[in-house]
């Protein structure tokens, strides 16, 4: 009988080591940030995740400065800091007094980039900080945008985050204009290689899509349509990302990515397929997108339950 996990939601996932540094990080000890990002060495995928993990704990600590001033060429320390800040310039309301905090969290970045020019990290977090703070579908602050994402194709054609951020950036809910946001994730899976996490682009799409018209909308539009069902998106992730993916090692956001896949293959009632991501999945469920359609640990273990059935022999 296949034992059921518990739930584990803590932001650093299965990176056992990254569990640790955030641990001592929450302490007010950047040495062992230090430690890992440098073994993490150019592995950009981890380094941006393991950042984005530490930066959380250090928007409302001091660690992240403290380190930046103490060895204030380092590449790693620039990094991070530039990530808590530009965290920090996202915390607070948009408009008055936002510009300023942009500006240190830009300059940080600019800083980064000058440590360490091959890293593509800075770039993405410039292009959170372009989607949080640019007036909505501004041409001059688009263009910003482009010259941003052309710095990070010439670093890291295939960035997860990056095209998670540019993405979000053309929901209608920030700066997207009409169906905008499914053409580019199409463009870009067409693109990808097979194997690369890119291929869920149109299944995160579709689920902030549905939010949107959830909210806007109602339960009147959740009972009349069902966006998953016979959707080709869910089965292009299947062939193209999953089927070809690595899956012992596998990239540092994936059970971001395999809750995704999990969920459209579940909203279509494809249960069986959907065992085997379950259980790749572990008991890291993810809030995006489950709480989409109501209770998120609920809809999670329902549908995990049905899937376990669907595959017994």
């Amino acid at each position: 009988m296949r034992r059921v996990p518990a739930f584990d939601r803590h932001p650093a996932r299965d990176d056992i080591a990254l569990r640790a540094v955030a641990e001592d990080a929450a302490m007010g000890r950047w040495e062992g940030a230090r430690e890992l990002l440098t073994a993490t060495g150019t592995d950009w995928d981890r380094r941006i995740f393991r950042l984005q993990v530490l930066a959380r704990a250090g928007v409302r600590l001091t660690f992240a400065d403290t380190w930046a001033q103490a060895e204030s060429r380092s590449p790693h320390a620039l990094a991070l800091l530039a990530t808590v800040l530009a965290l920090r310039s996202m915390a607070g309301p948009r408009g008055e007094g936002s510009s300023e905090a942009m500006e240190r969290a830009w300059k940080a970045c600019d800083a980064a980039c000058d440590a360490l020019p091959a890293d593509p990290t800075p770039y993405v977090i410039m292009l959170a900080l372009l989607r949080y703070h640019s007036p909505h579908c501004d041409r001059q602050w688009r263009a910003t945008v482009q010259k941003v994402w052309e710095q990070v194709e010439e670093r890291d054609r295939w960035n997860r985050e990056a095209h998670h951020e540019l993405l979000t950036y053309m929901f209608p809910t920030w700066h997207g204009i009409g169906g905008e946001v499914f053409h580019w994730a199409q463009e870009q899976c067409a693109q990808a290689p097979r194997g690369l996490p890119l291929h869920t682009l149109p299944l995160v799409a579709l689920a902030e899509t549905h939010r949107i018209r959830m909210e806007s909308e109602g339960h009147r539009y959740g009972l009349t349509v069902h966006p998953w069902t016979d959707n080709p998106s869910t089965q292009q992730a299947w062939a193209n990302w999953w089927t070809y993916r690595a899956p012992f090692s596998p990239h540092a956001a994936f059970q971001e990515d395999a809750n995704y896949l999990a969920h459209a293959l579940s909203f279509a009632n494809q249960h069986r397929q959907a065992a085997e991501v379950f259980d790749a999945i572990g008991p890291y469920a993810t809030d995006a997108p489950w709480s989409y359609c109501g209770d998120a640990q609920q809809l999670f273990t329902r549908h995990r339950t049905w899937a376990v059935k669907a595959s017994a022999p």
